[in-house]
């Protein structure tokens, strides 16, 4: 989740600038500053799970893949924000006069916190769907085997596809890969939580 900062509008200026000197990461959302709380171990392993999968499938592929650290700008909903694992066709599309923060990934993941699934699958996804080369997110629950897919079929359409079953397979549009749930969830440790 989230922790907003001193209680005043900030400019978009104001924000990179603070951002470039801060040692944390924060979102911005329509001038509020917030920090992101740092993640656990099973959020962590399973987002890193995911990325390594994805940058070895990718490999020699027209597309590029980031985690945790790089910033996505999504223009219509005034947000700046870090997605836990995103995919971006090549060639990278820029925020313009920036050369650290994406405007055009694919797909998206997020890992679900307690603190945060609410505005993953609410507000944030709603501004996610605004950027016009997103068709694909995945919502994936780090207390739990559950994972949620989602599919843009047309234009303000979505198929929400849902997993328990660690078994099962998810095929990807966006491009091509296959991913079995076990995959997401290798050494996660369900019995500490």
């Amino acid at each position: 989740m989230t922790q907003a900062l001193e209680q005043r509008t900030y400019t978009h200026e104001e924000y990179l600038e603070f951002e470039r000197t801060s040692e944390e990461r924060h979102e911005y959302a329509n001038g509020e500053i917030r920090l992101m709380t740092g993640g656990t171990p099973n959020h962590n392993d399973i987002a890193g799970n995911f990325y390594i999968l994805l940058e070895l499938a990718l490999k020699g592929k027209a597309y590029r893949t980031f985690y945790t650290d790089q910033r996505l700008w999504v223009l219509d909903r005034n947000l700046y924000t870090y997605p836990d694992v995103m995919v971006v066709e090549k060639p990278l599309q820029l925020q313009t006069g920036r050369t650290d923060t994406i405007i055009n990934p694919v797909m998206i993941a997020e890992v679900l916190s307690k603190s945060t699934q609410d505005y993953d699958r609410g507000e944030k996804f709603v501004a996610y769907r605004t950027i016009d080369s997103f068709c694909e997110y995945l919502l994936i629950d780090q207390y739990s085997v559950h994972v949620e897919h989602y599919i843009k079929t047309a234009a303000h359409q979505w198929l929400l596809s849902e997993y328990e079953d660690p078994t099962v397979t998810i095929s990807f549009k966006a491009f091509e890969f296959q991913i079995q749930i076990a995959e997401l969830y290798e050494n996660i440790d369900f019995s500490s939580l």
